[in-house]
């Protein structure tokens, strides 16, 4: 068995895994900037009273829900190579199509969350701001989206969480991200070591995440 904690094989073993965590923050930041707005055009289009619109997108939801992200991401990637004509077939590139199926899936999830706390508040509050005089949107930007963000909060750090590990799945890709990197290291060296090592920059990567959610919610205590 080779001795990774000697000085030389510790700074290669740090290298690979920072080489590695920054594709995988590559792919939880951009899921994240791209879901997370999708996700609350997709809540309302899914609350609308056009069933024109609503309907598709409950079924988009249903399928996003209900079949694994490993499967979204072999469908995105392999899918237009047979299920396209001859000649009119192409293969999307490997990280464009991991952001495509995380995307996809990420907001359909986050898309359920806003819904849930879209719908949480009163109807009274709504009656209240016409009385007002705000028009419709600016009921739902300034009255109603500030304390939806604040009720979802904590649903939706457990997604992005869980999004953090998830990231691990892209390798079934060829993507060389942080789990990819420490199980080839792993298997290279026979050593469970940098699969540890790994772990452990998992938990701090969701530690952070963790932490500032936290903050978070604190700053947005005055909705109550």
């Amino acid at each position: 068995m080779l001795a990774i904690w000697d000085g030389a094989g510790s700074i290669r073993l740090l290298g690979l895994l920072l080489q590695g965590t920054i594709t995988t923050l590559q792919i939880f930041l951009l899921t994240l900037l791209l879901s997370l707005p999708l996700g609350l055009v997709i809540a309302l289009g899914r609350i609308s009273t056009h069933k024109w619109i609503s309907s598709p997108l409950k079924l988009f939801i249903l399928i996003m829900r209900g079949t694994p992200l490993l499967l979204q991401l072999i469908f995105v990637y392999f899918a237009p190579s047979y299920m396209l004509p001859e000649g009119l077939s192409f293969r999307i590139p490997r990280f464009t199509a991991a952001i495509i199926a995380f995307t996809l899936n990420y907001a359909a999830y986050f898309a359920e969350i806003y819904r849930g706390g879209i719908q949480s508040i009163p109807r009274g509050q709504y009656e209240a701001a016409a009385v007002l005089g705000f028009t419709k949107t600016q009921t739902f930007l300034r009255i109603i989206l500030p304390q939806v963000i604040k009720r979802i909060l904590p649903p939706i750090s457990n997604e992005v969480i869980t999004l953090v590990k998830d990231t691990a799945l892209v390798q079934i890709l060829g993507i060389s991200e942080l789990f990819r990197v420490a199980k080839n290291e792993s298997s290279r060296i026979f050593s469970t070591t940098p699969l540890f090592v790994a772990g452990l920059f998992y938990l701090f990567m969701n530690w952070i995440v963790t932490k500032t959610f936290h903050n978070a919610e604190k700053k947005l205590g005055y909705y109550k």
